[in-house]
């Protein structure tokens, strides 16, 4: 029956959100560490088929007023439910976390460096190591899978590179008008950066690991419980700036992934530590994301210096006869070429919201 629970919760998990993973001994390893094999807390959340209001958990479990509370309490502390306010009525709504977006991150955000973080970060890369291995030996099938799967991140384009001929500017597409209509902003340690620490394989680029926005009532419940620190907005947008001159990719996480949703977050991707950008040049896992621009290079203006070659996260540029050249199904929009190109030869044009979707090269698991 012990098994059985742990398996079942690992399967609500997964139902809440996040690519196609299966249940195997790793995940339910995950969760026990999480939880320190509290079963009394696995009882407690198999209760979560769907998002719950206080009085409705009250009508599915007995107990009683302060073990309840503190139940709750616990259970957000660690990251395995959250508590939100609705949109509508503004009555608490309970909810069991996705997987990705999700576990992922709360059990890696603080930026602790304990024994139990240094032991979830072994579990999360083994985690990974094994859907690696799945996704080779089942290619076709898992990318099928995939591309089924909605996309989980939009990536929103370094505004200052967007072709001022362009006309029509989406708000949402611009990140300092993301920044201006939130009063609540937190900012985490990047649980990508932070695993690949605890792992002892630091960031190729040396790149913030306190650098992860979330916004409006997610950075609330983040800031409440210790997984974000309350900044201004004039902080998140330097902290933004940094990271575009970093080459850093902004990806933006939206409510139910509807990009005509709020936001909840905010991450600064680097592709030696981004979680779908490594694997993806690991030939591991695909590119899906959505964007709504595209990379456009002035021939005329290059001097094939070759940074957008190196700075390109998706590798998505070369040098033919000493020109940059666009691979224009790799890009993703994201504008970093166009930041850091020092003879300002690349703009961005606006293509309407793409669902982007890119095979890696199939080839063995690192």
């Amino acid at each position: 029956m012990s098994d059985k629970m742990w398996y079942n919760l690992a399967r609500k998990i997964l139902r809440s959100g996040g690519p196609p993973v299966p249940v195997n001994e790793t995940l339910i390893d995950l969760l026990k560490t999480v939880l320190d094999e509290n079963e009394e807390q696995v009882q407690f959340l198999l209760q979560f088929s769907k998002p719950l209001r206080l009085d409705q958990i009250k009508e599915k479990v007995a107990l009683d007023n302060d073990t309840l509370n503190k139940m709750l309490d616990d259970l957000m502390h660690v990251g395995l439910l959250t508590g939100i306010p609705s949109r509508s009525t503004g009555v608490m709504i309970y909810r069991l976390v996705a997987f990705l977006p999700g576990l992922l991150e709360f059990t890696l955000m603080r930026g602790e460096t304990g024994e139990k973080q240094k032991k979830l970060a072994q579990i999360w890369d083994k985690l990974f190591k094994e859907g690696a291995e799945m996704l080779q030996k089942n290619f076709e099938i898992a990318m099928e899978a995939y591309k089924n799967a909605p996309a989980i991140d939009r990536v929103v384009p370094v505004e200052e590179q967007i072709d001022p001929q362009e006309e029509k500017i989406i708000p949402v597409e611009e990140v300092h008008k993301i920044v201006d209509r939130y009063d609540d902003i937190g900012v985490s340690y990047c649980y990508c950066r932070h695993r690949k620490d605890l792992l002892n394989d630091p960031c190729e680029v040396d790149a913030p690991r306190h650098n992860c926005l979330s916004f409006g009532r997610t950075a609330k419940f983040a800031i409440d419980y210790d997984f974000a620190e309350r900044i201004t907005k004039e902080e998140a947008l330097k902290l933004l700036r940094e990271a575009e001159d970093l080459g850093l990719v902004h990806k933006t996480f939206h409510v139910r992934g509807n990009p005509e949703m709020e936001e909840l977050a905010i991450c600064n991707c680097c592709k030696c530590c981004c979680g779908s950008l490594s694997a993806y040049h690991k030939g591991t896992g695909p590119m899906h994301t959505l964007s709504s621009y595209m990379a456009k290079i002035n021939k005329d203006k290059c001097v094939g210096c070759g940074t957008c070659v190196e700075k390109c996260p998706m590798e998505a540029i070369e040098l033919i006869n000493n020109v940059a050249k666009l691979n224009a199904a790799k890009c993703i929009g994201c504008g970093v070429c166009a930041h850091l190109c020092p003879e300002k030869a690349i703009k961005l044009t606006r293509t309407g919201l793409r669902d982007i979707f890119i095979i890696p090269q199939q080839s063995t698991a690192n």
